[in-house]
C-alpha cells in the first residue's frame, strides 16, 4: 500500500517569501541601521552631556525656530493643500493638467535649487520681493522665509494625499444633500470633509514631518544666523563640520524624537477619523 505524498498547501500570494525578504532587507539597509546608529552614537554620549548639548541656548533657538515655521508652513499646506486638490478634481479649465504636473515639481527639483530660486524671487530686487519691499515686508533672513521654503517643499504630501480620495467620492451622497435642500458648504462640512479627513490629517502630518527635516531649501533663504534663522537641522550640520559628532547626534536625536511622535499622533488621528466616518 503506497502512502500518498502531502499537499502542500498554496500560497496565497505567490513570490511572498521572496518579496518579504526583499522588503524586510531594503527597510533594515536604509532605514533600521542608520537610525540604530544614530541611537547608539547618542548614547554614548551620556544624560548629562546630552541635556547640556540639547538645552544651549543657540540649541533651543535652533529647536523653537523649526517647530514654529514647521507649525506655519503646516497651517499653509492645510488650507492651500485643501483647496489645490479641491480644483484639480472639481473643476475642468485650460492648463489644468499643466497645473496638475506642477504640483509635483517640488518633487523632483533639488531642494537646493529651489531655495536659491525662492532666495532670487523674494530679494529686495526679485519678482516678489520689488513688491513686497515698499510695504515693509522682508522675507529673506526671516521666520517667514523658513515657512515659505518648508511650505514649498511639503505642499505636494498635502494634495496627492487628498486629491485621489476626491476623485473616489461618490457623488451619489452629494446629490441626495442637495435634494434634501443642503447648501455647498453644508454638503462640504457633513458629506465630503468626513470622507476625507483621515487622508487630510495624514497629508498634513507628513507635510509637519518633512518641514521639521527640511534643510536644503531652507539653508539658503534662512541666511543662518544663529539665534535668528538657523534652523536645527543646520545646527547638525555645523556640528559635523567642527568634527563634534557627539553634538550632532544629540539634535538628529531630538529631531527624530519628534518624527516619531508626529508618526505616532498620525495614526493615532487617522485611526479615530476612521472610526467617525464609520458611524
Amino acid at each position: 500500500m503506497t502512502v500518498a505524498a502531502p499537499i502542500r498547501a498554496k500560497r496565497v500570494l505567490p513570490g511572498l517569501t521572496l518579496s518579504l525578504g526583499t522588503t524586510l532587507l531594503y527597510m533594515t539597509v536604509i532605514v533600521l541601521i542608520p537610525v540604530l546608529a544614530l541611537i547608539l552614537k547618542g548614547a554614548e554620549i551620556g544624560p548629562a552631556r546630552f541635556w547640556a548639548i540639547v538645552s544651549s541656548p543657540r540649541a533651543l533657538a535652533a529647536f523653537r525656530l523649526t517647530i514654529t515655521a514647521a507649525l506655519i508652513a503646516t497651517a499653509i499646506n492645510a488650507v492651500y493643500g485643501l483647496l489645490m486638490a479641491w480644483v484639480l478634481t472639481r473643476y475642468d479649465f485650460p492648463g489644468k493638467r499643466i497645473l496638475d504636473a506642477l504640483m509635483d515639481v517640488p518633487f523632483a527639483l533639488p531642494t537646493a535649487v529651489a531655495g536659491l530660486s525662492l532666495t532670487a524671487l523674494f530679494s529686495a530686487n526679485g519678482w516678489f520681493g520689488q513688491l513686497l519691499e515698499p510695504l515693509g515686508i522682508s522675507i529673506p533672513y526671516t521666520l517667514l522665509g523658513v515657512a515659505i521654503a518648508m511650505s514649498f517643499t511639503s505642499i505636494p504630501f498635502v494634495v496627492r494625499t487628498v486629491q485621489p480620495v476626491l476623485e473616489d467620492l461618490d457623488p451619489a451622497y452629494e446629490q441626495a444633500a442637495r435634494t434634501l435642500g443642503a447648501s455647498e458648504f453644508t454638503i462640504f462640512r457633513r458629506v465630503v470633509f468626513p470622507q476625507i479627513l483621515p487622508a487630510y490629517l495624514a497629508g498634513c502630518t507628513i507635510a509637519l514631518a518633512r518641514s521639521l527635516g527640511e534643510f536644503g531649501a531652507v539653508v539658503f533663504i534662512a541666511g543662518n544666523l544663529p539665534f535668528k534663522t538657523e534652523i536645527a537641522a543646520l545646527l547638525a550640520f555645523i556640528r559635523l563640520e567642527e568634527y563634534d559628532y557627539q553634538g550632532a547626534a544629540a539634535i538628529a536625536l531630538v529631531l527624530l524624537f519628534f518624527a516619531m511622535i508626529l508618526l505616532l499622533v498620525s495614526n493615532r488621528l487617522q485611526a479615530w477619523a476612521l472610526r467617525y466616518k464609520e458611524r
